[in-house]
């Protein structure tokens, strides 16, 4: 929380996140299906060992009882955010943490890309896909936030299922063609959209046909054509994950309409220093 407090404080009115579904089917936002080892500590103040937990397996309460403020910088995802503060006391929030603090009227402009992540081990679980689609839109709703976020993934079953379940809500198209140099310590999802990487398919008319308002591939994956096509179909075209400057650069110069990065300010400064009003 204290991350995306920051994050509003420097102006950015577009938050992008990932979410799970707890064991007791409340939605909390973390990165992995699995805690990871390099950015938690147990209730005895050490970074756990192993494999960690399944978030699904876990009941909220006992997500609650780790602390993610640092990262163990002797692994090789620690070593990639140098430039992390290191903190005490924090803890994975809920979904509903972060609705509480986008309902102050000051952040009435601020708006989601909620990515609904998938557990592997419930890939085949209809009963539970479903139940995360509605409990997560049950929650949005009792917010009072649909009109202000739309739902991101790049397991396109997933997506199918918000189609069905909440058709009022724009859905947005993640894919990943091959392994990228900045997975170390992440998920892959590389395999939850297969055939787009097939001779003759274009993913702009794929995403079109699934009923997609937004495509976001990988920044390495896209070209000038493909953006065209993805105008031509009426689609906003959001990239991942920029950090880099020359990426950034590269990214505005072909003109796409959002740029997902760990880092925003250096966003920020790019686009300032090309003359464009933040």
């Amino acid at each position: 929380m204290i991350g995306f407090d920051f994050t509003l404080s420097i102006g950015i009115n577009l938050l992008e996140f990932d979410v799970f579904l707890s064991r007791d089917n409340v939605p909390v936002i973390t990165h992995n299906y699995r805690l990871q080892p390099s950015a938690t500590r147990g209730p005895n103040g050490r970074f756990i060992s192993g494999q960690g937990p399944r978030v699904s397996s876990l009941l909220v309460e006992e997500i609650e009882s780790y602390d993610v403020g640092r990262l163990d910088g002797n692994t090789s995802y620690g070593q990639r955010f140098p430039d992390q503060a290191q903190l005490d006391g924090i803890k994975i929030p809920r979904l509903v943490d972060l609705l509480h603090l986008l309902s102050q009227p000051k952040y009435e402009s601020v708006c989601m890309m909620l990515e609904l992540k998938s557990d592997p081990n419930l890939m085949d679980n209809r009963v539970s896909r479903q139940r995360f689609v509605s409990v997560v839109d049950e929650t949005l709703r009792s917010a009072g936030m649909t009109q202000r976020a739309l739902l991101h993934s790049f397991d396109w079953g997933l997506l199918a299922e918000c189609k069905k379940q909440i058709p009022d809500m724009p859905l947005s198209f993640l894919t990943q063609l091959k392994e990228n140099g900045l997975s170390v310590g992440e998920d892959s999802s590389a395999n939850l959209s297969p055939g787009l990487n097939m001779a003759g398919v274009s993913i702009p008319d794929e995403v079109s046909k699934a009923g997609g308002s937004v495509w976001c591939p990988h920044f390495s994956e896209i070209n000038r054509s493909d953006l065209a096509r993805a105008r031509d179909l009426g689609l906003c075209v959001g990239v991942w994950t920029v950090n880099e400057p020359q990426d950034i650069e590269a990214m505005i110069s072909l003109g796409v309409d959002s740029i997902v990065t760990d880092y925003p300010g250096r966003a920020q400064k790019i686009l300032l220093d090309l003359g464009y009003r933040w």
